[in-house]
């Protein structure tokens, strides 16, 4: 590997932009963590934080950060197995345009117990629907929705019975919009569909590429995290294309192959219905943050997120820093909770040094309970690698 000459000055600049380490810290804890510890090394650093997200859990923590036009607001919904939540989304402005950035996981999130304690066979995306539309009242037009860490699958049917579709049987009664039904349904009913969705824009922020059904579908590949057993597979995947037939013939639009249709459960493929574009959710959000702005004059990238391995080089956040800052002829350093030892060879082909927390044997209770401080003593040493001040 091409190995990028160091252009650090002094003061130092670092443009610190990680994704969050997943049940220990938020990409904003994790940004300040590094932070702290470079900055015990060269007192002197500007630091650059830029919390990054790919789609999933932090995406509205991201396009929110330090965004002073932005709104964080709060609605009630349903979550995955119909309970009443409070669901976060935001409000931000680009080039004097609303915004609005819903994260599904807000609302139906695999890290809720409540929506995770209903079988996954009665899981619905139902209430993103109702946020959506919550967001439409609003005037908002314009709308970014993160798919990662759902808990449904569904395929999206909760999202089009929430905008106000109907999902009906043979004898033309309602059925539910949860993967345990869907092999009832004969016909998508669109006349109630809202009207305001034909005005949207859409934006679908997801890192992955898969098709709804089949062998590398939502069912089989992102199902049995979700609780979908062996045998429930087949079935849950027949009731969904069964679905996705009617609802293609409804919306006179065939997506169900279409890459990203398989995200979130299948709701990727309602959003396609609907109009939806897909989207790199790691691009579009340097985008926002203008990560290119930010590393212009800097000397040294850092990112980092919990666990990277061979995935990580398939449009995760860290990997997408890191294109960025080597069109920039920058070294950046890849520093994760853990790192898979098999994928160094790949990763070091984009990265210059990978590096995990873990300075001695430790269980993974006591790494995520002393992740912050992990994470600032290992950055710490970074800098002290790169020179110190």
């Amino acid at each position: 590997m091409e190995q990028q000459p160091s252009t650090m000055t002094s003061p130092r600049i670092v443009v610190i932009a990680p994704d969050s380490f997943k049940g220990s810290l938020t990409s904003i804890e994790a940004a300040q963590a590094m932070a702290l510890g470079i900055q015990r090394v060269w007192p002197d650093a500007e630091c650059r934080l830029l919390p990054m997200a790919d789609g999933g859990e932090g995406t509205l923590d991201a396009c929110l950060h330090e965004d002073a036009a932005g709104e964080r607001l709060q609605a009630r919904v349903r979550g995955a197995g119909l309970g009443q939540r409070d669901a976060q989304f935001g409000i931000t402005q680009r080039d004097g345009k609303a915004i609005a950035v819903i994260e599904v996981a807000q609302v139906v999130g695999i890290t809720d117990s409540n929506g995770m304690a209903a079988p996954v066979g009665q899981r619905t995306t139902f209430g993103v629907g109702e946020l959506l539309r919550q967001v439409l009242d609003r005037g908002v037009r314009d709308v970014m929705l993160g798919l990662g860490g759902s808990s449904t699958n569904d395929g999206g049917a909760g999202l089009l019975v929430g905008l106000g579709a109907r999902l009906l049987d043979a004898a033309g009664q309602a059925v539910e919009p949860v993967p345990n039904q869907l092999q009832r349904v004969v016909k998508v009913d669109l006349g109630g569909l809202d009207a305001r969705i034909a005005q949207c824009r859409l934006t679908i922020l997801s890192d992955v590429n898969n098709p709804l059904t089949g062998p590398h579908g939502a069912t089989a590949v992102f199902g049995p995290q979700k609780g979908v057993t062996p045998d429930l597979q087949a079935r849950f995947d027949a009731a969904i294309g069964n679905f996705a037939e009617c609802a293609e013939q409804a919306f006179q639009r065939a997506v169900r192959t279409l890459p990203g249709a398989g995200a979130a459960g299948g709701l990727g493929f309602a959003c396609r219905l609907l109009g939806g574009t897909v989207h790199s959710g790691a691009e579009v959000i340097v985008g926002l943050l203008q990560l290119d702005r930010a590393i212009e004059d800097a000397g040294w990238v850092l990112t980092g997120e919990g666990r990277s391995d061979a995935q990580t080089l398939h449009g995760k956040t860290p990997e997408v820093v890191a294109r960025h800052a080597r069109q920039q002829r920058l070294p950046v350093t890849l520093l994760s909770g853990s790192v898979d030892r098999t994928a160094l060879p790949a990763l070091n082909e984009i990265f210059d040094g990978c590096f995990s927390l873990t300075f001695g044997p430790s269980t993974l209770p006591e790494l995520m309970a002393d992740s912050r401080a992990l994470l600032a003593d290992a950055a710490g040493q970074l800098a002290c690698l790169m020179g110190r001040s």
